[in-house]
């Protein structure tokens, strides 16, 4: 919910995508000005900048220089003139009465019912961020820490280093809901049960307190010795296997970064793959268990010796085991992996993490899999009419599991008929990459052809 919030501000706020929403409000503090993060990997799912926390500011990194002077003095106050207010208003209110007919092969369903959906926002918001001019001024007054652990971790590592320089916060505390209801037999968007009769109400809210980042910029941090600077170019641009990009934007360029990253499992004993198994499963379910297994993952991605895979709860127990008793190559490739894995269903709606998990209890992951093959084959990135798809692909042994991948592949922008007639939003391709690269790993877990 909270992720859903900032990243429409964001969106709003700056179409070019340079705002990065932040996705946890439980991380919000690490995002302020001059906070130190290190940026994730791109991927053909999610091609934005996109930032993990370091638990450091700039002040941790620096020497004292000769007037002893603190980061603090850069901070924007009240009366600064670099701190602006906005207020975003969001207000909506879907409703869906009456009957759907739908055919499928050579039976016919009548679904009747009605949805509703409301949600209503206000938040007044204010834009902070610091200048180059007194950045660069404590930069010539200060040295970088070499001797400094993290910086130490981070040269052996070879990762960038950036430090927050803007941000939109929440100049007041504001409470947020949503509120969703659904009768009748068509509530697919709403619920994965979505086949008996019935009637469910649905409420969520979220109090945004006072102060919390929603969204930032970052600017590289250069470092050389005890000197550094900052990168004001970027110069991570998504290196493109063609000129124009096409050939990362069609199915060939999916295939080929999902098993560069995620071919390893595929290497695991039918034991392993249970184990592997399990705890992707469970993370799917619960969002705190998502956040422990990613923060896990990347812990052992960034540090060079060895990081304690311990944990509660006994969804993951067996996982983070036979983890820590993985050789240290053998380690950094299956980290890398489930990584990738975490990134690609972070991606897809929280319903559609319902649905996958269903698709595994009925058995057709692999048809799914070969669904969305197909849909990409059609470079659904450059198209813009509708097309067809192959009409077997959806023909499954029962309604229900037409039912479930028609709705799942919808949450992605693609509505697709029985006929195959296939219609896709403007924005499609990013999440039916990560539904695809959802669907591989759990086709690879479960061992199927």
């Amino acid at each position: 919910m909270f992720k859903t919030l900032t990243q429409a501000i964001a969106k709003q706020m700056d179409p070019r995508g340079d705002l990065v929403p932040v996705q946890s409000i439980l991380d919000h503090e690490h995002f302020r000005p001059l906070c130190l993060v290190i940026r994730k990997n791109k991927t053909i799912f999610h091609p934005s900048p996109s930032y993990k926390r370091t638990w450091y500011k700039l002040d941790d990194v620096l020497l004292h220089g000769d007037n002893n002077r603190s980061t603090v003095s850069l901070l924007p106050n009240d009366g600064d003139q670099n701190l602006r207010q906005f207020t975003f208003n969001e207000s909506s209110t879907d409703r869906v009465d009456g009957s759907l007919s739908i055919r499928i092969d050579s039976t016919s369903a009548q679904l009747t019912g009605a949805a509703s959906c409301s949600k209503v926002l206000s938040i007044k918001l204010e834009k902070k961020d610091i200048s180059v001019a007194k950045l660069e001024a404590l930069r010539a007054e200060r040295k970088i820490n070499r001797n400094h652990s993290f910086i130490q971790q981070l040269n052996r590592t070879r990762q960038n280093l950036y430090v927050v320089h803007e941000t939109i916060e929440a100049s007041e505390e504001t409470h947020y809901e949503e509120s969703t209801e659904g009768k009748g037999s068509f509530m697919a968007q709403l619920y994965v049960k979505f086949f008996a009769k019935g009637t469910r109400e649905n409420k969520q809210s979220i109090t945004i307190p006072k102060g919390c980042t929603l969204a930032f910029r970052a600017i590289r941090l250069s470092r050389e010795d005890d000197s550094w600077g900052f990168n004001y170019f970027p110069d991570d641009k998504i290196l493109l296997l063609a000129s124009d990009g096409s050939f990362q934007e069609k199915l060939e360029g999916v295939e080929k970064e999902v098993k560069d990253n995620c071919q390893i499992l595929s290497h695991l004993s039918s034991n392993l793959l249970l184990v592997f198994l399990k705890a992707i499963k469970a993370v799917m379910r619960d969002r705190n268990l998502f956040q422990e297994l990613t923060q896990k993952m990347e812990a052992i991605l960034d540090e060079t010796s060895s990081c304690e895979l311990k944990t509660e709860s006994p969804d993951l127990k067996d996982l983070l085991s036979s983890l820590e008793n993985s050789p240290r190559h053998l380690l950094l490739q299956l980290a890398g992996a489930i990584t990738y894995t975490l990134d690609a269903l972070d991606e897809l709606k929280e319903d559609q993490l319902l649905l996958l998990l269903e698709s595994l209890e009925e058995g057709i992951v692999s048809r799914q899999l070969k669904l969305v093959e197909n849909i990409l084959a059609h470079d659904i990135k450059c198209k813009k009419s509708p097309f067809r798809v192959d009409a077997s692909l959806l023909s499954f042994a029962r309604e229900k599991e037409q039912k479930l991948t028609v709705t799942m592949v919808a949450m992605s922008g693609v509505k697709l008929q029985a006929d195959g007639f296939t219609v896709c939003a403007e924005e499609a391709f990013s999440s039916m990459a990560a539904l695809y690269a959802s669907l591989y790993v759990l086709n690879v877990l479960t061992n199927s052809d």
